[in-house]
Parts: C-alpha cells; sequence; structure tokens
C-alpha cells in the first residue's frame, strides 16, 4: 500500500483484480465523529481542493481565530484554520456545525493588518495578529457537514482572523495583496501567467526533505518539480526518486506529507497526455487494475521522460505498457472478457479516472429500457454497435448532416462529445456531490435535468438536439451506489413534484443489483462478441479520424493536434484548456485498420473462475479465422527460440542483398552485390531465372500486389521494375543522383532511399507490358536528410516512415505532413535496419556499433537499448521478441521485455545481411555475406 489514500469499496473487474475507488470522484471520508442530517458525510468534515476553483492552487494553512464581534467591545472567537490559495481565501472551522468560509480574491476590497486603513481599533487582541479582508461576496460551504449547494452573500462586509502566530501577519498579508493582484487583472491568461510564477518561485525555494526517505541508505537520482492529479484538481509539489522508492511530497502537506511508492511494486507506467499535452505519468502497481497508484503532471515533457525511462529501466522483465495487439490477442481468444479488453483498452488510450476530460467510456450496449424482461437472445434489445450514438436516430442524423454540409470548415457533425466531465459527473452525482459542486461553481444542475432514469437518459440520448453521451464503467461494475441516493443529498424538485433520489431502473430490473448483473450478461452476450469490434473502431480505431470518420458519421469537435509550446498567447493557451475541461478528449487512436472480431472457442483458453460465459461465444461450426494469421503469429513468435536450419542453396557470387518471396510461397526473388536478380523455385530448388539490369549492386527487392513484377533498387542510381510473365525489365525510374540503398511500397506508392541524403515519395503504376509507354512517376514528396540514407521501414497504414543514416540518427517522419517529427542520435555508427513496432508505438533500429534501442514514436525518447559484442546487419520483430541477423552469421533471439539474448543460433559462414518473414511468421529465409540463402524451419 502506498501513501496515497486509497477507498477500500469499489468494484471488481471479473478476472482482472481489484479495482479500488482512489481515482473515482467521490467525497473525502475521514475518520472521526460522524455527520448527521441529510447530505451529512460520515466522519470528520476535513478540507477539500475541491472547494478551490478549478485550476487554483491551495499554497498553506495557518491556526487561526476568526473574529466576530457585536457592537464596539463584544467579540466571539470561532476556532479553525486560515487556507491561503491562489484565487481565495478559506476558513475552516474546528466545530462542523459552522460552515466553511469561501472569499474570493478578486471580490476582496481591502486586505491589510487590522487596524491599519481606518479599519476597526477596537479590538486590541486582534491588532497583534489580525488581518483584515473587507469584501463584496462570500460563499458559505457544508454548514453542519451538508453537502449542499453553497449560500452566497453579497454586500460589503469585514472579516478579522486572528493568526496563532502573530509574526505571520505581515507574511500573509504581502502574500494576500499579490494573489489579488493576479486574480484582478483583466486577462484570465495574465492571471494564468501571474499564479504560475507565483507557484513556479515557492516550489523554487522548496525542495524535497530528504527526512522523508523511507532508509537512510537511499541514494537520490532524481527530483524535479510536479503535480498529483485527481480528479478536477492537482496540487503541486515536489517528485523524488531514489534507487528504492518513488516519492512526491506536496508544496501544501495536504492530504499529507509524503506519498511514496516502492519501485519493486511497481507493474506499469504509463506516459499520459494531460491537456493535450505529453507531461502526464500514471504509476500502477497492479498488472491489471484500471487504479492507479499516483498520477504525476511535470512541468517539462524532458522531466516526465527521464522520470518514465528511469522507472521502466529498472523494472525486472519491463520494456513498456502492454500493446493494444496483445490485449486483442488474449481477448479474441477469450482470455479477456469484453468488460476487461475494454478497460484496457481504455488505458491504452489515455483515459484515466483522475482526469474527468478523459474518464474511462463504455458503450451504450442495451436498447431495451421499457419491456419487462430482458430478453439477450433477440438481437433487437441492443444497440447497434457499428454506429455512434448520434446515428442512432436516422432522422436526427439527417437534421444533423444537412447542418454538417452548410458548415464552414472545420466541420463536425456533433456539438457535444460522447464523454467529458459534465457527463461523467451526471451519472456519479450521488456518490461525487462536491465534485459536481465544485464543477458548476457551487451548485448542482436543475433536477429535471439531474440522472433521473435510465430510460429517460437512453431516450435524451437518442432524441436529444445535444445529446450524444455514451457510459461509463461503473454501469457493467458491481457497486450499485452511484444508482442509489444513499447520502440522501438534496437534489432538487421535478417539475412534477417529486424529488431527486435514486435512479429509476428499467421494468425488467428488480433492484439496482438486478439491473448491473443484467447490464453485465449483456456486455458479455454473443451479440456483443460478435459487434463489439465495430464500436472499438469508432472510438479507439480508423474510424476515429478522417474520411473513414465522416463515411461513419463520427466527425465530433475535438481537438486533433496536441497543443503546444508554439502557442504563445496566454489568453489562447486558457481557452484551449477550458475547452478540454468542458468539451472532453477523443481516446488516443489505438487501431488504424479495422478491428478483428473475437474469434471461436476452439482457440479459447478460459479459466474455471473465470466470469466469462463460454457459451456466448461462436459455436465451433462457425469457425472464421482469416487463415489463422494471428493465431499463427503468435504461435510462430512463442516458439521462436526453437529454430532449426533446414536447407541452404548457394546462388549468387557476392552477398546477398534483399529477399522477396511470392504469396503462394513458391518463387524466391532475390538481390545481391553481384548485379544481379535472381528466381529461385522453392519446390524444384532450382534456379530459375538470373537478370542484370547494369554492372552495379542491386541492394533490395520486393514484389507488388498481385505477384507480376518485382522491383529492384541499385547503387546505379535507379530503381528496375521487372515482369515476371514477360521475362523482362518493363520500366526504370531514374530517381537519385546516388545509390538506392532501400525502397518500400505501399498503395500504388514508392518510397525510396539514397545515398543522396533523400528519401522519395513516388505515386504511379509501372507499365503493364513491356514495349508499351513507359509510366510517369510524380514525385509526390522528398525528406531531405543532412547525410546518406541506409534504411528505412514504414508502419503498418504507411502514415509513418522511419529512416536511419550513415551517421547514427534514427529519423521518424509523418507521411501525411512530409514533416520530421523526431531526430533521435542513437547509434556510433551506420544504421543497419529499422522498423515500426506492430502498434506503431515504437521504433527498433540495429546498428554498426551493436545496438538494439527501442525509441517512442510519440516523444521520441530512447527508451531500451540493448547491445551484443558486433554489428546486427537486419531483424524481424513482433514488438516484443527480435529475430536478428548479425555481422558473424549467427541468429539471434531478443526477449525486449526480459532485456535479454533468448537464444543464439548459427547459420551462415559470414554476415547475415537480409531477412525474409511471411505474413503468419511461419517462414523465415536469410540472406548472407556467404552468397547463400537459408530457409528455416520453426519446431512446434
Amino acid at each position: 500500500m502506498t501513501g496515497q489514500s486509497r477507498s477500500r469499496g469499489g468494484a471488481e473487474p471479473r478476472g482482472a483484480g481489484r479495482q479500488c475507488r482512489s481515482q473515482r470522484p467521490r467525497p473525502a471520508y475521514p475518520e472521526g465523529r460522524a455527520g448527521s442530517g441529510r447530505g451529512s458525510l460520515p466522519g470528520r468534515r476535513a478540507f477539500s481542493l475541491l472547494l478551490l476553483n478549478l485550476e487554483e492552487y491551495y499554497f498553506e494553512q495557518h491556526r487561526a481565530n476568526h473574529i466576530l464581534h457585536k457592537g464596539s467591545h463584544h467579540e466571539r472567537k470561532i476556532r479553525g484554520s486560515l487556507k491561503i490559495c491562489s484565487k481565495s481565501v478559506i476558513f475552516e472551522p474546528d466545530v462542523i456545525s459552522q460552515p466553511i468560509i469561501k472569499i474570493p480574491l478578486r471580490d476582496c476590497i481591502t486586505i491589510g493588518k487590522h487596524g491599519e486603513n481606518g479599519a476597526n481599533r477596537h479590538f486590541t487582541k486582534a491588532k497583534s495578529g489580525g488581518i483584515s479582508l473587507i469584501f463584496s461576496q462570500v460563499y458559505f460551504i457544508k454548514e453542519h457537514n451538508v453537502v449542499a449547494p453553497y449560500k452566497i452573500e453579497r454586500g460589503k462586509m469585514e472579516y478579522v482572523f486572528e493568526l496563532d502566530v502573530p509574526g505571520k501577519v505581515e507574511d500573509v498579508v504581502e502574500t494576500l495583496l499579490q494573489l489579488h493582484r493576479a486574480s484582478c487583472l483583466d486577462k484570465l491568461g495574465d492571471q494564468t501567467a501571474m499564479i504560475t510564477a507565483i507557484l513556479q518561485s515557492r516550489l523554487a525555494r522548496t525542495s524535497f526533505d530528504k527526512n522523508r526517505f523511507q532508509n537512510i541508505s537511499e541514494r537520490l537520482h532524481m527530483e524535479c518539480k510536479a503535480e498529483m492529479v485527481t480528479p478536477l484538481v492537482t496540487n503541486p509539489g515536489h517528485v523524488c526518486i531514489t534507487d528504492t522508492n518513488l516519492y512526491f511530497q506536496p508544496l501544501n502537506g495536504y492530504p499529507k506529507p509524503v506519498v511514496q511508492i516502492t519501485l519493486q511494486d511497481v507493474r506499469r507506467i504509463y506516459k499520459r497526455r494531460h491537456g493535450l499535452m505529453p507531461l502526464g505519468l500514471e504509476v500502477f502497481c497492479t498488472e491489471d487494475d484500471l487504479c492507479s497508484d499516483i498520477y504525476l503532471k511535470f512541468y517539462e515533457p524532458q522531466d516526465r521522460d527521464d522520470l518514465y525511462f528511469y522507472i521502466a529501466t529498472y523494472l525486472e522483465h519491463h520494456v513498456a505498457e502492454h500493446t493494444a495487439e496483445s490485449y486483442m490477442l488474449q481477448w479474441q481468444r477469450g482470455h479477456l472478457s469484453n468488460y476487461q479488453y475494454l478497460l484496457h483498452l481504455n488505458n491504452l488510450a489515455d483515459r484515466s479516472c483522475n482526469d474527468l476530460s478523459q474518464y474511462p467510456v463504455f458503450p451504450w450496449i442495451i436498447h431495451d429500457y421499457s419491456s419487462s424482461e430482458l430478453d439477450l437472445s433477440n438481437p433487437g434489445t441492443f444497440r447497434d454497435l457499428s454506429k455512434p450514438v448520434g446515428a442512432l436516430n436516422q432522422e436526427r442524423l439527417e437534421r444533423l448532416l444537412t447542418r454538417y454540409q452548410e458548415m464552414p470548415e472545420p466541420k463536425f457533425m456533433y456539438g457535444s462529445h460522447y464523454s467529458s466531465p459534465g457527463y461523467v459527473l451526471f451519472y456519479l452525482v450521488r456518490i461525487a456531490p462536491e465534485h459536481m459542486l465544485c464543477l458548476q461553481n457551487g451548485r448542482f444542475d436543475n433536477a429535471d435535468r439531474m440522472f433521473n432514469s435510465i430510460a429517460e437518459t437512453w431516450k435524451n440520448c437518442l432524441d436529444g438536439a445535444t445529446d450524444f453521451k455514451e457510459l461509463i464503467p461503473e454501469f457493467y461494475g458491481d457497486d450499485v451506489s452511484f444508482l442509489v441516493n444513499s447520502l440522501k443529498l438534496d437534489l432538487g424538485k421535478r417539475q412534477g413534484g417529486q424529488m431527486v433520489d435514486d435512479v429509476e431502473l428499467p421494468p425488467w430490473a428488480s433492484s439496482p443489483e438486478d439491473f448491473l448483473q443484467k447490464s453485465k450478461d449483456a456486455l458479455e452476450s454473443n451479440y456483443v462478441s460478435e459487434h463489439l469490434h465495430e464500436w472499438i473502431d469508432l472510438i479507439f480505431g480508423y474510424k476515429q479520424k478522417g474520411s473513414d470518420a465522416v463515411g461513419a458519421h463520427n466527425v465530433l469537435q475535438y481537438i486533433i493536434c496536441v497543443l503546444s509550446q508554439s502557442i504563445q498567447d496566454p489568453d489562447e493557451k486558457v481557452a484551449m484548456l477550458t475547452q478540454i475541461l468542458e468539451f472532453g478528449q477523443t481516446p488516443k487512436q489505438l487501431f488504424v485498420t479495422p478491428h478483428p472480431r473475437r474469434i471461436t472457442p476452439k482457440f479459447k483458453s478460459l479459466s474455471q473462475t473465470s466470469s466469462y460465459n463460454a457459451s456466448t461465444a461462436d459455436s465451433p461450426g462457425e469457425e472464421s479465422f482469416e487463415d489463422l494469421t494471428e493465431e499463427s503469429k503468435t504461435l510462430a513468435w512463442n516458439n521462436i527460440t526453437k529454430l532449426q536450419l533446414h536447407e541452404q542453396y548457394k546462388i549468387h557470387k557476392e552477398a546477398v542483398t534483399g529477399i522477396t518471396v511470392s504469396r503462394n510461397g513458391s518463387s524466391v526473388f532475390t538481390t545481391s552485390q553481384d548485379s544481379t536478380l535472381k528466381m529461385f523455385s522453392k519446390e524444384s530448388k532450382m534456379l530459375q531465372r538470373s537478370i542484370s539490369f547494369s554492372n552495379m549492386a542491386l541492394s533490395s527487392c520486393l514484389l507488388l500486389p498481385g505477384d507480376a513484377t518485382v522491383i529492384s533498387s541499385s547503387w546505379d542510381n535507379n530503381v528496375y521494375f521487372y515482369s515476371i510473365a514477360f521475362g523482362r525489365r518493363q520500366d526504370t525510374l531514374m530517381g537519385h543522383d546516388d545509390a538506392v540503398s532501400k525502397i518500400c511500397w505501399h498503395d500504388n506508392r514508392l518510397y525510396s532511399a539514397s545515398w543522396d541524403a533523400t528519401v522519395k515519395v513516388w505515386s504511379g503504376v509501372p507499365a503493364e507490358m513491356p514495349g508499351t509507354k513507359r509510366h510517369h512517376f510524380d514525385l509526390l514528396a522528398e525528406l531531405e536528410h543532412d547525410v546518406s540514407v541506409d534504411t528505412i521501414s514504414l508502419n503498418a497504414a504507411s502514415t509513418l516512415l522511419v529512416s536511419g543514416t550513415k551517421e547514427g540518427t534514427v529519423n521518424i517522419w509523418d507521411l501525411t505532413t512530409a514533416t520530421l517529427m523526431h531526430q533521435i542520435p542513437c547509434h556510433s555508427g551506420i544504421v543497419c535496419d529499422t522498423a515500426f513496432s506492430p502498434d506503431s508505438r515504437h521504433v527498433l533500429s540495429t546498428g554498426a556499433d551493436g545496438c538494439l534501442n527501442v525509441i517512442d514514436v510519440q516523444t521520441g525518447m530512447l527508451i531500451s537499448s540493448m547491445t551484443s559484442d558486433e554489428p546486427q546487419r537486419c531483424f524481424v520483430w513482433d514488438g516484443n521478441s527480435v529475430l536478428s541477423g548479425s555481422q558473424s552469421g549467427e541468429l539471434l533471439i531478443w526477449d525486449l521485455l526480459g532485456a535479454k539474448i533468448s537464444e543464439r543460433i548459427q547459420g551462415h559462414t559470414g554476415a547475415v545481411t537480409c531477412i525474409w518473414m511471411n505474413e503468419q511468421c511461419s517462414s523465415i529465409i536469410t540472406g548472407g555475406e556467404d552468397r547463400q540463402i537459408i530457409f528455416w524451419k520453426l519446431q512446434y
């Protein structure tokens, strides 16, 4: 257990471990005397950061008396604590029958020592340690410890607070005057800038208290400034990491002096976007839990990246988080329930319970909220998961599309998001009333707009002009508290006269527990298992953006680009952050191609304790697994250490430089430094063709879709197109001023790298027959480098390209804009090979220096580096394991997660220069400097 306060209640993700509620927005329930009355909280009332405004900081507190007076000589003292915040002064009385007092600094008229500037001089006791505030508005909060809308009193008033330490008065007054000046600035951007400067000054004057270390022998590795993030609020302080612990010490000592996490307990860490900036880091001490142990927001991306790198390299068997693809395979095979899978996807997509603008999003599943019985065998019971909520009602959709067509760019179909802080708290107001009051300036929503009924809410999502919200995980959990007004909150009276109380359930639910159980059964039903991938495409997948989003009627008014430091105007930045908070954020895109559906029970491996019902899966007779591609890949990589040499052939006179194979596997094409392209028959085990385009080396080759044309690149600056059917060269692209080192092809586009320091993108299709007019290739883009480019690779969607240069630099390019994203000097010599991971999150590079480097695509940070005693010339990988060819001729198998070499397999007598692996990862061919090609066999 860490130093962070965590609740013991909460839903339990079936088969995924506990789901604690420390992150869920909820009231704090400190120990002490119980409150009483409607809306009162159990336990002693405690100050909460939720009493502050959004984006406000709590700086310090002082024990004090609030001096009340009647007449000129009578006075009464209320004992309590005076909190100095960046936009307000808050007084918390010790006696819970008294309300908490909040005075906004912007409403203050005069701030000073009591008795100065004409202030009342009769109270001599207050003079020595008294602070006088004259103001025009004050809030009264939680009187008798009852959670209720704030009471406001207006008019000119004076309050006097007597500090226990009189010597602090001048310092406190000076601080208040400084913060008052900031609050009274006209522009929000200027206010934010001044308060930020004050905060940074305070942080700079303090440092982490090393006396808080758990052990005196701990060695400090890093210390920096950061903020701990909880729903709607952040708390500034100092982060410190040693060789054994991660610490956070709040500047204000709230809610406790230090939060401590033992590094050996950490299981997962995630980089997070916070306010669309790459500043967040979330740390988990469990394998499968949605609830983190701490969420930190840093002021500098480099601090975040450095801390991430240190923790990641500390963890045994850990390089980076699980990929969406790895969870996808577990889900497909039945190791994960639909509920668990959605939890993991939300986590990977930056959704966090600590950030209400990115709270986990779950789908509406059930369409029928009026029947007395819920029939999960009837498809009509379910919502159409292939459509966003806004497109479920055709009549409403047509009206929205008409508006969309008439709208200027940037167009959007829906003016509100499917998830936002307001929507989250709409569902959770009964267990998080103080969060709702914080978000809405001390008020609850109108009683008729509250979460009153499941059926009403669903109907409004179908018919409402601006309501397109989805659900939250609680609808498929085990805790019914969000449906029940157990705190007896006064949430108002509806127009019909009834008070807002418990949520009205559909007729088919006999109780809140029954409603949740049937909702869970629906989520794990056969229908949803068959169609859940369609909803994932909308929220986390390829229909989230671009033309596919337009075609799916899934165009939201969300901020696409990351808020960057290039936005200099403070007001613009504040407006942008406000929009993010109020409107919500679209999840980070996890999939760029259509998500596969769930597969049959033939491949499931369900434990006896799993709550997922195997009967919901497809019957074995309905098997459809697209040639078992994903299954074959996993099986192959699981057995990659059992690779055995099968056949070898010496077919070239010099080193083999490239290998490509026909789809049926019968014909193998190779290029060599001997300047020839050769065609080898795997069936007859004989060389069938040998073609020479020039007297210079060929550097790589590939087959175009359809297996009719082979392309090869040459050191003579050209790219050659060879017709297999006609046995002739059919086209030549004279594209570079120096040797062409590597080529790639995708969707009628050719990507060519050259020693002339460029990568060029060409559009065009070669001539279909020799002798016909040569096709004209259009140059679409030219990616300029400082030195020669030795290798390139595309990600799966061909939206990103990685290039490696002779001076050891790895470059990551955004092909949609032809711009350089990152330039990473990570090798001390030539970069031999590069490739994206299947999820496009990481790039792996190998070099003449013997290093295998894993680079984070989003940040450009080098997150892992493993070394061998010789250059690794080429490789293939699945994101976790790597098969590389070394200078000595060995094949090395690397376990990236375990940071070790798992196996060494002897193959060639010279350097391994190229590796080819088929789509199922079951067939492997290597080429080497020994002029041989070797066919390898996997042993299962």
